[in-house]
């Protein structure tokens, strides 16, 4: 009876790593330039009678590094909704309304491309992670997005509402341990973030608040990810290798998120980028002294960039060529700090530049690379990935 059991178990586990095999990338059509924000933000929230404050918002925003973020709040929206613009008036029921509906729609629009790039039927499909910091519904954006793409009704479903930005890494963890111990599993991974249950107007004594308005922007990644690819039909582009998640000590509060009658409200109280710069070469080290690595300029980064401080004091305190933030940067630049998309977003550029710069493999041709998720906790991930030669 042992021997069968065991013979099961065998049966039901992939041969090799779990494995992307294809990245989409989606953003709402809405587009918001940064120099223009502040003007466009104290006017929409009726706060252009605190122009100290509005000196201070242009300020981060020019800080920022963000050349232009997408948003599902439009003008006309956000008239219509006068709540969402005040500061902490109630507007939960307003916000919920938008996200429920939007969350899994610009899901499917980056999970299309997945599944297109991957070309393989959507029935191949066998699991599902979705994950999102917004419109916790019953059933979830898991269960509308199995119906807006037409998934099998037997797709085994994983939804994880209210992570925050470390979940970039989270869900690659998950789908490394679903692919592996699944023979012939094809994980579909959808992070979808939209910023309408967070945007609210200026405070003068909640800056932090203002922190977030600077930074967050909208977006949608999707990836198809398995073990065991055939390569005959299917094109590998990293091999996840190991996926760790710790909370860092003396970070408690550091990032907080709380669900109120006004939206999400987002506070920050320690000094992030330090605690972060601090501590991760401890990660570092951890994830790659199996492989006999130490030289963090060896290896390719993929960093979710919670903001340009936490870039740089990165790449300060382990010596870093600033090259190797270029694709991270870009994607802070080009849409803002969209949480769990992210790094997602910066590993589809990733492999994009790999091949038009002619390189030998989808990590800018270097073999191993690491990729970080940071957020509330604080609790970070760490995904060390093995790039793949690009055909």
């Amino acid at each position: 009876m042992a021997k069968l059991i065991e013979d099961i178990r065998r049966a039901q586990r992939a041969e090799g790593p779990a494995t992307i095999l294809a990245i989409g990338t989606a953003t709402p059509a809405h587009c918001v330039y940064q120099a223009e924000y502040p003007d466009y933000y104290f006017r929409i929230t009726n706060s252009n009678h605190l122009p100290d404050l509005k000196e201070k918002f242009k300020r981060m925003c020019e800080k920022s590094m963000i050349k232009k973020r997408y948003m599902h709040l439009t003008e006309e929206l956000l008239k219509e909704n006068p709540n969402i613009c005040a500061y902490m008036a109630p507007s939960l029921d307003a916000r919920q309304d938008m996200v429920v509906v939007e969350v899994p729609k610009l899901g499917k629009e980056a999970a299309t491309k997945a599944i297109k790039e991957w070309g393989q039927p959507k029935s191949r499909i066998t699991h599902l992670v979705f994950c999102t910091t917004s419109g916790v519904d019953m059933p979830g954006a898991d269960y509308q997005l199995t119906k807006l793409l037409g998934l099998r009704p037997s797709v085994k479903r994983l939804m994880m509402y209210q992570q925050g930005c470390f979940a970039g890494g989270t869900v690659l963890r998950l789908a490394k341990d679903l692919a592996e111990n699944n023979r012939g599993a094809r994980v579909l991974v959808v992070c979808s973030e939209i910023t309408a249950v967070t945007f609210r107007g200026p405070s003068d004594t909640h800056l932090d608040s203002l922190v977030g308005q600077a930074l967050f922007g909208d977006g949608a990644a999707a990836m198809i990810i398995g073990a065991d690819p055939d390569t005959s039909i299917e094109r590998p582009l990293f091999e996840m290798v190991s996926a760790a998640q710790t909370i860092l000590p003396d970070s408690e509060g550091a990032i907080d998120g709380h669900l109120r009658e006004v939206g999400l409200t987002f506070h920050l109280l320690k000094d992030v980028p330090g605690l972060i710069s601090k501590n991760i070469e401890k990660s570092l080290a951890e994830a790659f002294e199996p492989l006999g690595i130490s030289d963090w300029n060896s290896i390719f980064w993929i960093a979710h960039p919670g903001g340009p401080a936490i870039l740089d004091q990165v790449e300060m305190k382990l010596g870093l060529d600033p090259k190797k933030m270029k694709a991270t940067r870009h994607v802070l630049s080009e849409y803002g700090n969209m949480s769990s998309a992210c790094v997602l977003f910066i590993l589809d550029e990733m492999r994009k530049r790999s091949a038009e710069e002619g390189k030998i493999t989808t990590g800018e041709g270097l073999e191993w690379g690491v990729l970080f998720g940071f957020g509330p906790g604080l609790t970070v991930e760490t995904v060390v990935l093995h790039s793949l030669p690009i055909h």
